[in-house]
């Protein structure tokens, strides 16, 4: 069962584990515009702790939740981040509850999270074992994770995935970033010294699948590439991908100006952040470099 699946991640999750076989159940607040006859679509309102869902749940092996409210949707108002937080958590705690009162309760949840919960850092190389950040992002992500490992118990294995930047053609980051580069324009995002840890999208679909498969994955798990690289260096290879010249900055002041907080918390900071757990366990990437991640990519465009 995959809450929110029918998103720029979790469609593509979803056919991919029903193309492998499995009944996929999608929950979601409205049918898909695109049904698939190899998805089952059941309504949730996402808040909601009642309903015809919950019986979906004594139903799964698993539960994967990837609901929560757009983070650069639109520019941070204080209601605004009201809804990142409230959708995350309230979503998340439908889910456990649920989870709590099945008789035959799911053998794992997977529970979205996000390299935010490391806070802005520098060139740190950046692990699972790193505590978390204080601001804004970092703090939606602590209450997101806790509110996830409520469901553990002896017969429910809990991990919390913490994504980076997804790069797909048609959908995710990588398609606003495409504009510049088309007009020759394309550069760095302010100083370009920031870390931005990446990943393509069939390697984070790899990394959930593995995940459900694999018992030792419990806890904290970056979906990230194992090499993170730094904005000015993504802007260059986007720029190889492309063939366009990457030298045009986008200053920072004007960021800030036309995107207010946001443009720090998603632009204009990162983290160096590996996937030091999932190697550890034996998952392999199929895209540990960008130039290789971008180029196949664009080569199917």
């Amino acid at each position: 069962m995959i809450a929110g699946g029918s998103g720029f991640l979790g469609r593509p999750l979803a056919e991919r584990l029903a193309a492998e076989g499995h009944r996929v159940v999608v929950l979601g607040r409205r049918q898909p515009s695109t049904p698939s006859a190899a998805l089952r679509f059941v309504e949730w309102p996402a808040s909601a702790d009642a309903g015809p869902w919950i019986a979906e749940v004594g139903d799964a092996d698993a539960v994967v939740n990837l609901a929560g409210e757009s983070i650069a949707g639109k520019r941070w108002s204080a209601a605004h981040k009201a809804r990142i937080l409230d959708s995350r958590i309230n979503a998340t705690r439908a889910l456990t509850g649920a989870i709590g009162r099945a008789a035959k309760p799911p053998a794992v949840f997977i529970s979205g999270s996000a390299v935010g919960y490391y806070g802005p850092l520098g060139d740190q190389v950046v692990t699972e074992e790193q505590p978390a950040g204080s601001d804004f992002l970092a703090g939606v992500c602590v209450q997101w994770e806790a509110e996830a490992a409520r469901a553990a118990t002896s017969r429910t294995r809990v991990a919390c995935v913490r994504t980076g930047i997804v790069l797909e053609r048609n959908g995710g980051a990588l398609p606003q970033m495409l504009p510049p580069f088309w007009f020759g324009a394309g550069g760095p995002v302010g100083s370009g010294r920031q870390y931005w840890p990446w990943i393509h999208r069939a390697d984070w679909i790899n990394l959930v699948c593995w995940v459900l498969r694999s018992p030792a994955a419990t806890g904290a798990i970056n979906a990230t590439a194992p090499a993170p690289v730094t904005n000015a260096e993504f802007a260059r290879a986007l720029g190889r991908a492309l063939h366009r010249p990457a030298f045009m900055p986008a200053p920072a002041f004007a960021l800030r100006l036309i995107l207010g907080e946001m443009a720090d918390a998603l632009l204009l900071s990162g983290q160096r952040a590996i996937p030091a757990k999932a190697e550890r366990l034996g998952f392999t990437f199929m895209h540990t470099r960008v130039d290789d991640a971008l180029a196949a990519i664009f080569a199917r465009a």
